[in-house]
């Protein structure tokens, strides 16, 4: 056994001990139960088990807590109580409270059945305006944390990566790259299921898509064999809005800031009898830019070269985002519904670059260099879909089968003019274009089975298949003397990307009094082939993984609850890992991927724990991730001072962390929200250079403070920080940044004002230092200045879920 597992394996050891002696302890400290309470927890519209939902049993005389516990996955519960008179209280957060009428459990009654308790989610219809209870931020859960995005101020006016910046365990760096815990090696869905939106540029696309659009995002950090087995850290689930209520209800948002931040979005929703339609549109215009600076040291055989680099961007980017379709009801429990989505983007970047180049010496300048980009990038994409549901005569008895089909392409034309002056007075300059069409064609089909066993028990099985090619047409020309542009030598061909991935899973869970335990194996055939036309290299790839996973829960007393977990995981290479193009905007620093990448395979195991209290509630866990194969860039430097960073697969990482998630309203007015992570990894990329070895210790912490006050205002504070990281060539130094938002109610409620800062104080910048066997380099980019936004959004007939003080 590897000797780093062996060396976590006692904390895990620990952990499990101390969580089952204060099980043990909770539970002697009962006396002799002789009575039972029992019932089910759904939601009244959708009828959803409502898993982990407080329930407490309050003495009908004293009013005083006499025991509590919360509801199973299917939503059940079941309460042992002394013979006495009772009253009980149910809650979950985003829902209406239910208080039951009061009941006798005696010798003659011992036990008492609440029967079906239905929960409706916190708004009610007045007119034409909703103003009632506030949906909780944060929903926790043993297996997920769901974040309902409109509760979030700071992210009015905002993109789906800001969205993404504030959730719990995800974080975004500053050139947008998306983790959770830590991890890049993330899986995004959109409304469960992969999306042109996080394709080429993986999640970058995301910054087209408007956080109006967005309903709630969903984490789940250790996923079943119910999800595709991609995504070391988990999956990221963002779930678009869509009404279902009878009638015609819609909201109406305009948006304006600095730096340029002009747009507008729609969401419209009408359901008459069986048909039910939705449609949401997106528009934005945003001029974002940025800077960086960078300090290089490469050493020759006598000489040191030296390198001061300044960058100075400026991106400009017209979007627009549709999304429509409807639901036809042949009956409540038989339903069809077909979508599209169509999205385009138009960029404009300008990126100025000035190069310093000394000898021996920092005040011993020989030359400096002035480059410019202009890029102009047309990106459309589409997306079809048709999905039917059948739920069947019995709870969680449902047939769900969906076709996707996913039409998306890029074209980027980019000029290029760089001009180099001596010392000596000396001036060459140089004029090169690149062309890059990229073209992708997915289907997606699948179909999954849910069968009831028992009381408490279900089957779970599927099957999905996905077909998907993508065609990267590339050249990089330079003019000539005479002035026409020729094709650079190794910098014209297509590259093509082919993947067919097919997968079979079932799962089986059930649950033995207070035991919930679910067992699950996924198989995957996976087949993937690159081809460079020009070259005719051809690199084809086949593999059979078998993927595990289970999920063992244990309802402790007095509101708590405690899982154990594992699964097996895959991050298969993305395309712009494979693809051996390399970026041309910098001519000193070169990005490309490599098309021999393999997969990496994680094992995941966690332990969680989540505790209810009367003002809030803490989610806990601890988790280990060993690594195979892990993918990450590597950078070399040259002797003239040019670098190459490259996708390579290192020998491995292991890696074990604690998360702590809670929320907590220490007044009426007074909302807290924490999420706090710690974790250690060893990364271990000896197999491509022997030093490349490091072990690092990191923590990341978000804290969100909203008040509620008189006159309808709220005002939420939000403060970010990274602590430094190392990494195989070096270290990431601390990254950290505050936001402010406010928001009133206007209109008699119809409207909400918003406004928000994000990073206050221009910090949330990308600082790394890079070392190599003949080089050092520095760098501190800031991607994204501050961004000040006003937005105003108006309802009809569609609550705004936010609190109002009372009077």
């Amino acid at each position: 056994m590897n000797h780093r597992i062996c060396k976590t394996l006692p904390y895990f050891n620990v952990i499990i001990l101390v969580f089952t002696l204060l099980s043990l302890q909770q539970v002697a400290a009962q006396s002799d139960n002789k009575a039972t309470l029992k019932g089910q927890v759904l939601d009244s519209l959708s009828a959803t088990p409502l898993g982990f939902a407080s329930i407490r049993v309050f003495s009908a005389a004293e009013k005083k807590l006499v025991n509590g516990n919360i509801t199973s996955e299917a939503g059940a519960f079941s309460i042992t109580l002394p013979f006495g008179h009772y009253y009980s209280e149910v809650e979950f957060m985003g829902y209406g409270a239910y208080t039951s009428s009061s009941f006798i459990l005696s010798a003659a009654t011992p036990e008492h059945d609440l029967g079906i308790i239905r929960l409706s989610a916190n708004t009610s219809t007045l007119k034409e305006v909703t103003v009632e209870a506030q949906k909780s931020m944060m929903q926790l859960s043993l297996d997920k944390k769901i974040f309902n995005v409109g509760q979030d101020l700071a992210n009015t006016g905002g993109s789906a990566t800001d969205v993404l910046m504030n959730v719990p365990s995800v974080s975004v760096d500053p050139e947008g790259n998306i983790k959770l815990r830590g991890s890049d090696n993330v899986r995004i869905l959109i409304d469960g299921k992969p999306s042109g939106l996080v394709s080429f540029k993986g999640g970058s696309g995301l910054q087209q898509l408007q956080a109006s659009m967005i309903e709630r995002v969903e984490v789940i950090t250790n996923p079943s064999a119910r999800y595709e087995a991609e995504g070391m850290a988990g999956i990221i689930n963002i779930v678009l809005k869509k009404e279902r209520n009878q009638g015609f209800n819609g909201s109406f948002e305009l948006i304006t800031g600095t730096p340029t931040n002009f747009g507008g979005a729609a969401n419209l929703n009408y359901r008459h009898k069986k048909v039910n339609f939705f449609i949401n549109y997106g528009i934005a215009y945003r001029v974002t830019p940025g800077t960086g600076k960078l300090y290089q040291e490469v050493n020759g055989e006598d000489s040191l070269f030296i390198l001061k680099q300044s960058n100075k961007n400026s991106i400009t980017g017209f979007n627009n985002n549709i999304r429509g379709g409807l639901d036809f009801y042949f009956t409540e429990t038989s339903i069809l519904t077909g979508s599209y989505l169509f999205r385009r983007s138009d960029v404009n970047r300008i990126t100025d670059i000035r190069y310093e180049d000394y000898l021996n010496d920092p005040g011993n300048l020989r030359s400096y260099t002035l480059r410019r980009q202009d890029e102009d990038e047309t990106e459309p994409n589409s997306e079809y879909s048709l999905i039917y549901k059948k739920s069947f005569g019995e709870k969680d008895h449902d047939l769900i089968a969906e076709v996707k089909f996913l039409d998306n392409w890029e074209s980027s034309d980019q000029l290029f003019t760089q001009n180099r002056f001596a010392n000596d007075g000396t001036e060459a300059g140089t004029v090169q274009t690149s062309l890059n069409d990229e073209f992708e064609k997915t289907w997606l089909f699948q179909l999954d089975y849910i069968q009831p066993i028992g009381k408490e028990g279900k089957f779970e099985t599927g099957v999905r298949s996905s077909f998907r090619d993508m065609v990267n047409d590339y050249v990089v020309s330079e003019r000539n003397a005479s002035g026409e542009y020729v094709p650079m030598a190794g910098l014209d061909n297509v590259f093509v990307y082919n993947e067919n991935i097919h997968a079979v899973y079932g799962i089986l869970g059930n649950k033995q009094k207070k035991i919930s335990y679910q067992a699950g194996l996924r198989a995957e055939w996976t087949d993937v082939k690159t081809t460079l036309r020009e070259t005719n290299e051809v690199n084809p790839r086949k593999y059979t993984n078998l993927f595990p996973s289970g999920h063992f829960t244990v309802d402790l007393p007095r509101e708590n609850a405690v899982q154990l977990s594992y699964s097996r995981r895959v991050r298969r290479p993305f395309y712009n890992d494979l693809s051996p193009f390399m970026t041309f905007s910098d001519s000193r620093n070169f990005f490309s991927g490599n098309p021999d990448l393999n997969p990496e395979f994680s094992n995941v195991f966690e332990v969680g724990h989540l505790k209810y209290f009367e003002k809030g509630s803490l989610s806990s866990s601890v988790y280990y991730r060993s690594t195979d194969g892990k993918i990450d860039r590597i950078r070399t430097v040259n002797d003239q001072g040019n670098s190459v960073t490259i996708t390579e697969n290192l020998k491995s990482e292991n890696a074990y962390g604690i998360e702590l998630t809670g929320d907590y309203s220490p007044a009426r007015w007074w909302k807290l929200d924490l999420n706090i992570n710690f974790f250690h990894a060893d990364i271990d990329g000896s197999n491509i250079i022997e030093t490349y070895k490091a072990t690092t210790y990191s923590w990341f912490a978000r804290q969100t403070s909203r008040f509620t006050l008189p006159g309808n205002f709220d005002i939420q504070l939000r403060a970010n920080y990274e602590a430094p990281q190392k990494t195989a060539q070096g270290r990431r130094k601390s990254l950290y940044f505050t936001d402010f938002s406010t928001s009133k109610d206007i209109l008699k409620g119809r409207g909400t004002l918003y406004f928000s800062v994000l990073d206050i104080f221009n910090s949330r910048r990308m600082r790394t230092i890079t070392r190599g066997e003949n080089f050092y380099t520095d760098s501190n980019f800031l991607q994204r200045r501050r961004q000040i936004n006003f937005t105003m959004t108006y309802r009809i007939r569609q609550a705004k879920v936010a609190k109002k003080m009372e009077e």
